[in-house]
């Protein structure tokens, strides 16, 4: 796969999913988290994560107080010492990793905290969660991120954009 393609053809097709989006909020199509979700399973049997990682090398997730703490945990620390090390608060007020790439992504992609990960990089790219319509936007966004949505997209425009 070459991520770069994928996702300059992601930003090629901005305007559409931008359209795309705009349609699912408004419309909320009844069948579309199953076509949804057969769509981000058959993007993920063609796309492996680890080859990629833009995700981990580009973002940061905002974190609840029980991420950070199953982090804390994770390292045998006290949450306030994770969040001094590693993490600032953003415009909204959430934490984020003060560093991309993640501080805890290795160079071979793979997450040395994995089984600790926050719930936003547990479910990401969210394309395969209910009510995929809330997440419709996020998604256009993740475009510029994910070779995965930008196949989901694509597949998504094909079907409520004819």
């Amino acid at each position: 796969m070459d991520l770069e393609k994928e996702l300059n053809r992601g930003k090629g097709d901005l305007k559409a999913n931008k359209k795309l989006a705009a349609k699912l909020l408004l419309k909320k199509p009844k069948d579309l988290d199953k076509v949804a979700h057969e769509l981000h399973d058959e993007a993920f049997d063609h796309i492996d994560c680890l080859e990629c990682g833009n995700c981990c090398k580009t973002t940061s997730p905002g974190m609840h107080d029980k991420d950070i703490e199953r982090l804390a945990n994770h390292f045998r620390i006290k949450p306030a010492e994770l969040i001094e090390r590693h993490m600032e608060l953003d415009r909204e007020g959430e934490y984020v990793f003060r560093s991309a790439p993640c501080p805890f992504l290795g160079e071979d992609n793979i997450c040395s905290v994995y089984e600790s990960r926050p719930l936003a990089c547990r479910e990401y790219p969210h394309t395969n969660r209910k009510r995929f319509y809330q997440v419709a936007e996020i998604s256009v966004k993740n475009t510029s991120i994910c070779p995965a949505v930008v196949r989901i997209m694509d597949g998504l425009r094909k079907v409520y954009l004819k």
